[in-house]
């Protein structure tokens, strides 16, 4: 993911509502999201390279995702691949806090991770390499710290608190029109990361679209407090809709 807006324990029906864009070159190809049939007890999108995951969640109602680190300066190469992190957690039985304090966070490029269940929710990064257990509130997660004011952030987590305010039940479709806002930042708002004016201009919205990168797919989560799991996925190819798959289950957390 490159942008994830998210909010834990502060609606009254909901205890997570979850809004994210996943962002790559179009030619890294990806499966999306299914019930794997090596795990069966996932259900997540795919990279095809390296065959882990970006998102997912189980039907026990454990959930993880992930966004890069952007610092250039990180070395540019791991000995895991980061997507392996979501998968092995998702496909673990170890709380979302033990996993974490037995993880090998050098073995990996920059990252940041959530992970949780269905009644904890837990942030960490490889740069920190501090645990953080997420407070209730609304929180935005980009390509820096959890919090991390870049306009994109402020922008997603504005307008998901104010629609949240707003509803007593939350409709999928209103939450990914949140994630098609494809307007660039002003130049003096933009973060310095190390990646030029241009490609800062060019990373700045939350609905990414340009000759080889952009929005592949954006993925909408929401869990109330019954534990029922609706998971919603759009895929877009070069920025055009090309699909949508929705799952609704109930996790099962005996």
């Amino acid at each position: 993911m490159c942008l994830i807006n998210f909010q834990f324990k502060q609606h009254p029906k909901y205890k997570l509502v979850f809004a994210a864009n996943r962002d790559e070159f179009y030619g890294r190809r990806a499966r999306e999201a299914t019930f794997w049939e090596d795990h069966p007890n996932i259900l997540a999108g795919r990279d095809l390279s390296q065959m882990g995951t970006w998102l997912g969640v189980t039907k026990s109602g454990r959930f993880a995702a992930l966004t890069n680190f952007r610092d250039p300066s990180l070395p540019e190469t791991g000995k895991i691949s980061r997507g392996a992190l979501v998968r092995d957690y998702l496909a673990s039985t170890l709380p979302p806090e033990k996993f974490l304090q037995v993880l090998e966070p050098d073995a990996y490029i920059g990252f940041n991770v959530l992970l949780g269940d269905t009644e904890k929710l837990y942030y960490f990064n490889n740069i920190q390499q501090e645990i953080t257990e997420v407070p209730t509130g609304t929180h935005g997660l980009s390509n820096h710290f959890l919090n991390t004011p870049w306009p994109k952030v402020i922008k997603g987590k504005t307008y998901l608190e104010e629609y949240l305010v707003s509803t007593n039940e939350a409709d999928p479709d209103e939450l990914f029109k949140i994630l098609l806002d494809s307007e660039q930042a002003p130049a003096p708002h933009l973060p310095i990361t190390g990646v030029g004016l241009e490609f800062e201009r060019m990373l700045s919205p939350i609905f990414i679209k340009s000759p080889e990168y952009g929005t592949r797919s954006a993925t909408v989560l929401l869990m109330d407090y019954e534990n029922n799991i609706t998971f919603a996925e759009r895929t877009y190819e070069k920025g055009e809709f090309a699909g949508q798959k929705i799952f609704r289950f109930q996790a099962d957390t005996v």
